[in-house]
């Protein structure tokens, strides 16, 4: 029976943010690569990108031998423990992925291995060479991989044995030719023995080396930084306080790079179409509202106060008096459709509703105001500022799985409404989100932002990809 490693690992610019995977299919007996798999996946977390890398090299392997035993590894414990069974999958994205990955070999053929970082440099390599293609809009093909000509430079450069200065020469002669792709002959030719095929290894060697650097170097210098940032902050032993700064700046330079339109900033180019436009509406206030309490999907579902419905009706005015919007679509929650109901009669249109916009569920949080939470669970309330794949007490929604969300539902949306201007009344969390994500900014600046009751943002999705913010955030001009 044949054994096969795969290693796979996934990344997120982000996180969530530009995401891609990549993984290779090592046959266990020789060393030898057999297959590369790497792709765009385009918004996604850390670990989505790390699950679809997973089931791409099983699918690889599968591929080439359905009978084979399989050893993965990788470095993402995470997904290590969950395939094993150690750990369960609580996460609704994770859920659907390792089902899939479970199904692609008989239960028994695969078993899964963590291991550092710094050994799973080839899965890596791919995945952070299918994100930069997917910033030149592009897909990863195989033609263009550097991992392979980087295994077999690496693998040519080990010790050389002792002995003496000839068989020295001819262990440095066969590394040459190891990274020219070549295959050395049992004994030098005359024009070996004249230093003409000598010169030409090295030649063939710098040639090699020079073409790996020119591929590897076309990413940005911002990802480059971030890159290393972000590996500093996987590998380092400071404190964890140094190592999430240090991912925070990591991640602020590498959505930077990313967010950055091709022209003059701030513009798209002059031929990429009406942008579809996306004017977010926070709904109007409940009587939670100026309590400050928690107030998302798995609450009460509060209905507008009397303070809320006149804002609503403010807001449906001045939209009618700007003409602009074409749709309407809202979060299936009380305090939106009611929002929503407002614009809609002024306006004459129809409501969608779409389950994509709703808040996020703040668990045992639900109706309670931040001091009261931080009295009764002040452990959950820390790692949930600290961490946005924290979940808050009893099961709620991480602002990591609400981003996915978000993002899904923007693409579905912005596929939908090409070209024209949309009204989406929602929350707080999915309005701040959409101007996060637009942004290219990290995850906490959620906790940066404040939005009033029935205010309004806007942000428009060119056909290039680039998105522009515009923020009103005043109830002001509503009077």
């Amino acid at each position: 029976m044949r054994e096969f490693i795969v290693e796979a690992d996934g990344g997120s610019r982000g996180n969530p943010g530009p995401a891609g995977y990549g993984s290779v299919v090592i046959d266990a007996a020789t060393g030898e690569t057999l297959a590369e798999r790497a792709e765009y996946i385009g918004v996604a977390t850390n670990n989505v990108a790390e699950y679809r890398g997973l089931l791409a090299g099983l699918r690889a392997a599968h591929d080439l031998d359905p009978s084979a035993k399989v050893h993965v590894r990788m470095d993402s414990k995470l997904v290590v423990e969950q395939m094993s069974g150690r750990w369960k999958i609580k996460h609704p994205d994770m859920k659907p992925l390792a089902a899939v990955a479970a199904q692609a070999f008989p239960p028994g053929q695969v078993t899964y291995e963590w291991i550092p970082r710094e050994q799973n440099k080839h899965a890596d390599r791919l995945a952070n060479e299918a994100m930069d293609a997917g910033k030149r809009g592009e897909q990863w093909s195989a033609s263009a991989s550097t991992a392979e000509l980087d295994t077999r430079a690496s693998r040519s450069a080990a010790p050389e044995p002792e002995g003496p200065p000839g068989d020295a020469a001819a262990g440095a002669a066969k590394a040459r030719a190891a990274l020219a792709g070549r295959t050395p002959s049992a004994g030098p030719s005359a024009a070996d023995s004249a230093g003409g095929g000598a010169v030409e290894a090295d030649a063939d060697a710098r040639a090699a080396k020079a073409d790996a650097r020119a591929r590897t170097t076309k990413m940005a210098d911002a990802d480059v930084r971030a890159a290393k940032a972000d590996a500093r902050a996987r590998t380092t032993k400071k404190p964890d306080a140094d190592v999430r700064a240090a991912k925070a700046d990591a991640d602020v330079r590498a959505a930077r790079s990313v967010a950055a339109p091709a022209t003059s900033p701030g513009w798209a180019p002059a031929d990429m179409g009406a942008p579809a436009t996306f004017v977010l509406l926070r709904h109007g206030e409940t009587p939670l509202t100026p309590q400050k309490r928690f107030s998302g999907s798995g609450g009460t579902d509060p209905s507008l106060s009397d303070v809320g419905r006149e804002q609503a009706e403010r807001v449906a005015a001045a939209l009618a008096r700007r003409g602009t919007i074409q749709a309407i679509v809202a979060s299936p929650l009380a305090r939106t459709r009611e929002t929503a109901g407002a614009v809609a009669a002024r306006l004459g249109l129809d409501v969608t509703i779409d389950d994509g916009l709703r808040e996020t569920d703040f668990g045992a949080w639900e109706g309670l105001t931040f001091g009261e939470v931080s009295e009764r669970y002040p452990d959950d309330l820390n790692a949930w500022l600290a961490d946005p794949e924290a979940e808050p007490t009893g099961g709620g929604e991480s602002f990591a799985a609400t981003a996915t969300r978000i993002a899904a539902t923007r693409d579905k949306l912005v596929a939908a409404y090409a070209g024209r201007t949309v009204l989406l009344v929602t929350h707080v969390t999915p309005v701040k989100t959409f101007v996060r994500l637009a942004l290219g900014a990290p995850p906490e600046s959620l906790f940066r932002m404040e939005l009033s009751a029935a205010s309004l943002s806007a942000v428009a999705y060119y056909a290039d990809g680039n998105a522009s913010v515009r923020l009103f955030n005043d109830t002001s001009h509503l009077r």
